[in-house]
């Protein structure tokens, strides 16, 4: 008896990445290094008489195409603002998206660098400079596919989808259904706080990760989430340390930003129900990926009831954050 593949990616060997690329017209030298990513599969790949390449390997069922070409218009429109971001090369057949039995694929140049260092105020600055040139682009027109970020909706179904799927261990349950109702409770009156926010094209996950810098020059990568959603989802990540040393960090955020766009004070009001939304999101995340083998390779504390209960104990803290007074930042209210 045949056996069935137990996930998708299990098709994907290095035979059929090789087989894709050469269908997309690359003449390859048959080299080829699997990289670090979750997600997707990400894979370096070797170019005859040339630099290798980078494949990546779009998770089936994930994203349609419209939200994937979606992505690459973005990129290639923030490029061609003169943005620093990794765009998806125009393959050898003429398109910045192939595909090959159920995978999507897109190519990109190699880039090497490392995350920036934060603490630094030049560095956040500078930051805030492309950001506000970034957002400028993504004002321009709505996405047409991508989804847009939604908090509390968000933190409903995520939880709705731990719930039922059986995920919170028996003894921790009711615990963690006590303090859901009081997430939510505060997270929507963040929300109502904040007031009425002007939603625009983001990167969506613009955290140090997804930033290299190499020889003083800086690099937004992976724009696998952007989505549309207020200006503070990719300005709040690059935040860390007390509240005193994140209003501070702010600060210099926004005096770069604000060279380039307006940013409405405001949504310093939705800090804490995003992270509230990512802290439930990425739990939900990790459940919704545990079929695939990858996931219990490389989380394996994920289910255990140690993980749950500091889950749970991140979530009280958080819950008096969103009690706290939103973030201050010096200089101004």
């Amino acid at each position: 008896m045949t056996e069935t593949s137990s996930h998708p990616y299990d098709a994907l060997t290095p035979d059929s990445i090789l087989d894709a690329m050469e269908a997309a017209g690359f003449v390859i030298n048959g080299r080829l290094f699997a990289l670090n990513s979750y997600e997707n599969r990400v894979y370096q790949v070797g170019i005859e008489d040339s630099v290798p390449v980078i494949a990546k390997f779009y998770r089936p069922g994930r994203w349609s195409e419209a939200q994937i070409r979606e992505e690459h218009d973005f990129t290639l429109e923030l490029l061609d603002g003169d943005m620093p971001v990794v765009a998806p090369l125009v393959m050898p057949s003429g398109d910045t998206l192939g595909r090959h039995g159920d995978f999507f694929f897109a190519v990109f140049p190699q880039r090497g660098g490392q995350a920036p260092d934060t603490s630094t105020p030049d560095t956040l600055y500078r930051l805030g400079q492309w950001l506000g040139q970034m957002h400028n682009i993504g004002a321009k027109k709505p996405f047409a596919s991508r989804s847009t970020l939604d908090i509390l909706e968000g933190i409903t179904g995520n939880n709705r989808y731990l719930i039922d799927g059986g995920w919170i261990p028996k003894d921790l349950q009711a615990a963690w259904n006590s303090l859901i109702p009081d997430l939510l409770a505060h997270c929507a009156r963040r929300v109502d706080e904040a007031g009425e926010t002007a939603l625009l094209r983001l990167h969506g996950d613009c955290h140090a990760g997804n930033i290299l810098v190499r020889e003083e020059q800086m690099l937004f990568v992976d724009l696998d989430d952007c989505r549309s959603g207020p200006a503070i989802q990719d300005l709040w990540l690059l935040l860390n340390g007390d509240e005193i040393t994140q209003g501070q960090q702010f600060a210099e955020l926004l005096e770069g930003y604000e060279m380039f766009r307006d940013f409405n004070r405001r949504e310093r009001h939705l800090i804490e129900p995003l992270r509230c939304f990512r802290q439930i999101n990425h739990c939900a995340w990790l459940a919704r990926r545990w079929e695939d083998p990858a996931f219990p390779r490389f989380f394996p504390w994920f289910g255990q009831p140690r993980f749950w209960s500091d889950q749970i104990l991140a979530l009280r803290e958080q819950l008096a954050a969103l009690q706290a007074p939103p973030i201050s930042i010096p200089g101004q209210y």
